[in-house]
Order: C-alpha cells, then sequence, then structure tokens
C-alpha cells in the first residue's frame, strides 16, 4: 500500500515539475537569449521482493538547458561580424553623400572655373567676365572647405560611437564577471543554474556586437572572454577595460584600441580585432576616413598649387606680375614617432625642381623609417610599395612630386616619422585677394614676326609655363634654312645654333612654350619679349583654360580626377555592401540553427502541456485508487 502511494506520490511531483517547466518555457518565448529547459526523469531502482523486481516510480534527476556550445559560439561569431560589416557600410554611404556628382558636386566647381576663363579670352579687359572668373574660384574654394567639414563631422561622429562603444564594451565585461562569480557560486550546488548561463550567454552576444571576443570556460564554471585572441577582457571576477588612444605617431586621425591590465596599457593591431562594430568603426575612421581625407586634400593642394603656378606667371590688368590665386596651407611636418631616439624634424613641400611635382602628387600618406642618421626607407601607405633613399647623396628626398628633408636635428637608427601632406589642404583653401583687376590673365610674353621675314611662318601659340629669372628675357629666332634656325639673346642654353625645327612642334626657352607654322626663308626671324601691352592680351588666361587636359590626377585629365575619387568611393561602398549583406545572411542563417536548438515552439510546448496534464491526472487517479484501497482496508478491519 505505502509503495503504491509513494509512487503517485513521486509521479505526482514529477508531471508537476515537468507542467512548471513547461509553463516556464512559454512565459520565456520572448526573453531574449533564453534557451528552452526540460526535466529529465529517470526511474527509481526496483524494489526486490522474493518473486521479483517491483519498480518504486519516478524521480526528477535535473532541469536540463537545451544549449549547443557550437552553435552559440557560431551565432556570437558571426554576429560580431555582421555588426563590423554593417557599421563600416553606414559610415561609407556617408562618405558617398559627400563625394558626389552633378551640378552641386567638387567637379563641377572645377570645370566652371577653369572654363570662365574662356569669357576673358574674348574680352581681356572687361571686368564683369573677370569677377564672374573670381566668383567661380571662390566658390570652388568653398565647396572644398564644406567638404572637408563634412568630412571633419563624420569624424566626430565616428569618435562619438566608438566612445559609447567602448563605455557599452566595459559595463558588459563587468556584468559577466559578475554572472561569473554568480554562476562559480550556484555550481557548487551540483546542479546547472540555467537561467544564469542563458544571462551570461546573453551578455557575451551582446559584447560581441560590439567587439569580437573569444571564451574559454574555466573548471569552476566562469569563462575567460579575451580580445584579439590573446588579450584578457574578463578572466574570473577580474576586469580589464579597454580605451581609445592615439597611435605611436600621435597622429589625431587614427585611434588604437588599448586594454589596461595590471595598471600595464597594451595596443592592439586593429587586423586582429576581427568583428564587432568597434572594429568596423577603427577600420573606417583609419583606412576609409584617411584615404577619403587624402583625396580630397590631394585635389585641393594639386589644383591650387597648379593654378597658382600658371596665375604667376601672367600680368594683371595693371601690368604686373600675377601672385597666388589661391591661399594654400603650408604642408604639415613630419610627425615624429614617440620611440625616436633623434631629435630629427622633417620638412615636406610641393617638389619645384626640376619641375613641379603637382602631377605626381599621391593620395597617400608615408611612414619615412630611418636605418641610420641619413639613409632608410619610405613606405607609401596608400600601397605598402617601399622606396630606399639617402640624404647623404639626395636631399631632398623626392617622392610623388614631394620634397622632404630634415629640418633641424639629426636622426638615428630605428627613428621613424609620419608624412601626412595634404591633411588640412582643403579645409584652408581660400581665394588670395578680391579685385577682377588683380587676375593675371595677360601672358607675360609676346612673340613677333621679323619685318622683313618672306617665308610663310605664322604663330600658333605662345604660352609661359614655367617659372624663370629669364621669361622675360628677349630672344630671337633666326632661320638659316627650312628647317633650321639660331637662337640669340638671354637665358639658359643661349645662344645656341642649328636647332631642328619642325612646325608644329614646342620650342622651349627661358620658361615659355612657342609654337609656328608654316615655312621659314633663311634670314626670317621671331622674337620672344616681354609683353608690352598686357591690357589687351588674355595669353595666360589661355594657358589657364588648358589646364583642363593636363594630366593631374594619376594620368588622368584635371578636371577628371573629382570623378577618379568618386569612383574610388564607390567602389569601396559597393565592395562593403556585399560584404555587409553575405555577413547578414550568414547570421542570419546561424542564428537560426541556434534558435532550432534553444529557442521555445509554442506548438511543441502546447503538446507538451497536454502530455504532462494528463500524466499528471493520472497520478493524480492513482493516489484516489490508493486512498480508496486504503479506506476499504481500514473499514473490513473495524468490523
Amino acid at each position: 500500500m505505502s509503495m503504491l502511494l509513494n509512487i503517485g506520490t513521486r509521479a505526482l511531483q514529477a508531471n508537476l515539475s515537468a507542467l512548471q517547466t513547461t509553463g516556464n518555457n512559454i512565459a520565456n518565448v520572448n526573453t531574449p537569449g533564453y534557451s528552452r529547459q526540460s526535466v529529465v526523469l529517470q526511474s527509481v531502482p526496483g524494489q526486490f521482493a522474493g518473486n521479483g523486481y517491483y519498480g518504486k516510480g519516478v524521480e526528477v534527476t535535473t532541469v536540463q538547458r537545451n544549449h549547443s556550445e557550437f552553435l552559440t559560439r557560431q551565432a556570437t561569431l558571426s554576429s560580431a561580424v555582421a555588426s563590423s560589416d554593417g557599421a563600416r557600410l553606414t559610415q561609407l554611404k556617408q562618405l558617398e553623400d559627400i563625394f558626389q556628382g552633378g551640378a552641386n558636386g567638387l567637379g563641377a566647381a572645377v570645370s566652371d572655373m577653369l572654363n570662365s576663363f574662356s569669357d576673358i579670352v574674348s574680352a581681356p579687359t572687361d571686368l564683369t567676365a573677370r569677377s564672374v572668373t573670381l566668383t567661380r574660384a571662390d566658390e570652388l574654394a568653398a565647396r572644398f572647405r564644406t567638404s572637408a567639414s563634412q568630412l571633419a563631422d563624420i569624424k566626430q561622429g565616428v569618435n562619438t560611437q566608438l566612445q559609447q562603444a567602448l563605455s557599452a564594451v566595459n559595463s558588459l565585461a563587468a556584468r559577466i564577471a559578475t554572472a561569473n562569480d554568480e554562476i562559480s557560486r550556484a555550481t557548487g550546488t551540483g546542479q546547472s543554474p540555467n537561467d544564469l548561463l542563458d544571462h551570461r550567454d546573453q551578455l557575451i552576444r551582446q559584447l560581441n556586437k560590439y567587439i569580437q571576443t573569444t571564451s574559454i570556460a574555466a573548471p569552476d564554471g566562469t569563462v575567460g572572454i579575451f580580445l584579439a585572441s590573446s588579450h584578457p577582457l574578463v578572466l574570473g571576477t577580474l576586469v580589464s577595460p579597454v580605451s581609445l588612444q592615439s597611435d605611436a605617431f600621435t597622429d589625431p586621425a587614427k585611434s588604437k584600441l588599448t586594454i589596461t591590465r595590471s595598471g600595464a596599457s597594451t595596443q592592439m593591431e586593429e587586423a586582429t580585432l576581427g568583428g564587432g562594430e568597434i572594429a568596423g568603426l577603427l577600420r573606417f575612421q583609419n583606412s576609409d576616413l584617411v584615404d577619403a581625407d587624402n583625396l580630397l586634400g590631394r585635389m585641393a593642394l594639386a589644383i591650387g598649387t597648379k593654378v597658382n603656378e600658371q596665375h604667376s606667371l601672367g600680368l594683371d590688368l595693371n601690368g604686373n606680375p600675377g601672385g597666388n590665386l589661391f591661399t594654400l596651407a603650408a604642408l604639415p611636418p613630419g610627425l615624429a614617432s614617440s620611440a625616436n631616439v633623434g631629435n630629427a624634424s622633417l620638412q615636406v613641400s610641393v617638389q619645384t625642381q626640376p619641375a613641379s611635382g603637382t602631377t605626381a602628387l599621391a593620395a597617400s600618406n608615408y611612414q619615412i623609417s630611418f636605418s641610420s642618421g641619413t639613409a632608410g626607407t619610405v613606405t607609401r601607405l596608400s600601397d605598402g610599395q617601399q622606396f630606399a633613399f639617402d640624404l647623404a647623396t639626395t636631399s631632398p628626398l623626392q617622392l610623388d612630386g614631394l620634397d622632404i628633408q630634415i629640418s633641424s636635428g639629426s636622426a638615428a637608427a630605428g627613428d621613424s616619422f609620419l608624412v601626412t601632406p595634404f591633411r588640412d589642404q582643403a579645409a584652408s583653401l581660400t581665394t588670395a585677394f578680391s579685385s577682377p583687376r588683380a587676375l593675371a590673365m595677360a601672358s607675360a610674353v609676346a612673340a613677333r614676326a621679323g619685318t622683313s621675314n618672306q617665308g610663310t611662318l605664322t604663330l600658333d601659340q605662345l604660352s609661359a609655363s614655367q617659372a624663370d629669372v629669364n621669361l622675360a628675357a628677349t630672344v630671337t629666332l633666326t632661320f638659316t634654312a627650312a628647317g633650321s634656325f639660331d637662337v640669340t639673346g638671354t637665358g639658359t642654353g643661349i645662344p645656341a645654333t642649328g636647332l631642328s625645327y619642325t612646325p608644329g612642334q614646342a620650342i622651349s626657352f627661358n620658361g615659355w612654350n612657342l609654337t609656328l607654322k608654316g615655312t621659314p626663308q633663311p634670314g626670317d626671324t621671331y622674337t620672344v619679349q616681354a609683353n608690352a601691352f598686357p591690357t589687351i592680351n588674355a595669353g595666360n588666361a589661355e594657358s589657364m583654360m588648358a589646364l583642363r587636359d593636363l594630366a593631374m590626377f594619376d594620368g588622368a585629365p584635371l578636371t577628371d580626377g573629382y570623378a577618379g575619387a568618386i569612383s574610388q568611393i564607390g567602389v569601396r561602398v559597393q565592395s562593403a555592401g556585399f560584404a555587409a549583406d553575405v555577413s547578414q545572411s550568414i547570421a542570419a542563417n546561424v542564428e537560426i540553427d541556434r534558435a532550432g536548438v534553444s529557442g521555445v515552439n509554442l506548438d511543441e510546448e502546447a503538446a507538451k502541456l497536454l502530455q504532462f496534464q494528463q500524466s499528471y491526472q493520472a497520478s493524480a487517479r492513482m493516489l484516489q485508487i490508493a486512498q480508496s484501497i486504503f479506506d476499504t482496508l481500514m473499514q473490513n478491519v473495524g468490523r
């Protein structure tokens, strides 16, 4: 009799536990991170009664957490990668908005300014045409400054997001450490603390949205959380906070993720961080944003410098030599590494000799590493290409249109510098004057044919192309035959005799280019001299217009430089979009697989409710029968 009561009682309690667990599953169907639980039942060992073993019922062994460690880790990892790709894509789309085409783009402003010189060519003395050109130049400078300001706003926004993400990481790490402590104490009971484990796993999933981690379980039930594969963020209940610091060059445009443990700070390389929002934002800040800044800064520096060079070769309406049309910031000096031993300072400028470096500028920063006091290597950071140098034999170092030299102090072996030539160029671009009369649109030189010429020589083109102390000196070409001439006057390489003449081929001296057409007769002359009538001449305006087709940006014409920048940003956005789509799809599929193991299915739980309800009712009926038997027995005994 007692055995029947015990079996019924155990069955009642077991099925009640199963009903409670199923109800708990249903209640938490929408709880983030909850893992479905199930009661594990086992048969109580039977009792020997001479004629066999009689069962003693059922008992609850434990409440099991339906969980796959492998799928949980895969889901966490894939969500970290998706978060990184998504964060970078969002920022790149903002860059795409800055580098826009159409009438409001920088490319249109460049073309409008250069095209406006055509009106001055048609009417050199028309102040209205000159005012329009000056307005176009001012508008171009303003668009550069606006674009630079928008880039600065993006930088500030990224910094804010990074700080918020780091605050969340440190907060989540502290909560994981607290969960570790609670789980460690609860594990001592011999039973699995399912809800605490779910809570910790959910915290780890949230943490990996910000930064990818590696989890290693310890025997006491705690979990170690590591960054960049080996740097401990959480060990048991100890937390190592993370923060942002400048790199070795104290470059304000870049940040390094730093972890502090036992008072010592260690910088982690961006390439080792893996996924997470922080990794995506750092990649955007340290790579994409720097490259975009360089593309914009190179355009401003190259266009501003080249226009200034050409403008300075002309004469204004008052007959005065032209100056700069644009005001540009001086190129920043090289940033010295904090580990440098020497005290050298690097000066950087645009190359002027033997020719202008504006057409060779590359949109890149450079790292200069000294292997001795004067020699070493330069690394172009945009493509990783290296170049050897020795300032003892060649100074300044000339690379990609730049002059780089030690301005003071001396370098030591192991010293390194970061050169950022295009920083702040777009933000500082302005027009240098406001008077339309100051536009130097007249050529500094004029050409005239000899009065006694007998041939068919005519002037095709004359332009000043390079600054030269003898630019306005008088130079005479005297033809000795149809295909040769002598040169007399003042300048480098003058006098010269027996030079070859080909119609349509440029003749260059003292910084000017002269092109003649026709056939000369012996004794015919052509003289190049200072322009005596600058008010009615627009030769330099024609040269300014010709800049449109100058191969300036990686071999592309000056007016196509902005299109090249747009294409580079567009390719990055497209590539990042593909990566984000793939990673999001993978993360969603892995999460479905994980939820298939750990998630709550309401239909399945409803079926279990019916099953355990019937089992509970049958167990209760068993007790009723036992009670009825006991009552009948007691009545019979009392008779």
